[in-house]
């Protein structure tokens, strides 16, 4: 396991969403990114969670008292399969992609084919 501070995983986090392609997230619309220490209990490995509506599914009654959608992600499980730094930013990086993936309506399905699961 990695030792790293939360705000240094909070960087790796800030840092993944800064190589997002500035078109893509000009795209995003009404998400915020969250760092939680642990994932939930019933999923104590999850890496990181997208909650919300995908933008492919809303339409114009969404919008109307919509609260942002959560991407989630959790720093303890990925610390704990990581054995260097390098290895965090990396799976940081991934799960980042994978779960802004979600907010744009691609399933899990799609992103195995892709590699991003």
């Amino acid at each position: 396991m990695v030792e790293m501070t939360r705000a240094e995983f909070e960087d790796a986090v800030r840092d993944a969403l800064d190589e997002i392609p500035q078109d893509l997230a000009e795209r995003m619309d009404n998400v915020v990114v969250l760092v939680e220490d642990d994932a939930p209990a019933d999923d104590p490995e999850l890496l990181g969670l997208y909650e919300g509506v995908p933008l492919t599914e809303r339409d114009l009654m969404w919008a109307a008292g919509a609260l942002p959608d959560r991407i989630t992600i959790y720093r303890n499980p990925t610390l704990a399969i990581c054995e260097t730094r390098e290895e965090v930013v990396d799976e940081v990086a991934v799960t980042v992609v994978h779960e802004i993936a979600h907010h744009f309506g691609i399933d899990d399905d799609r992103l195995h084919e892709l590699g991003w699961a």
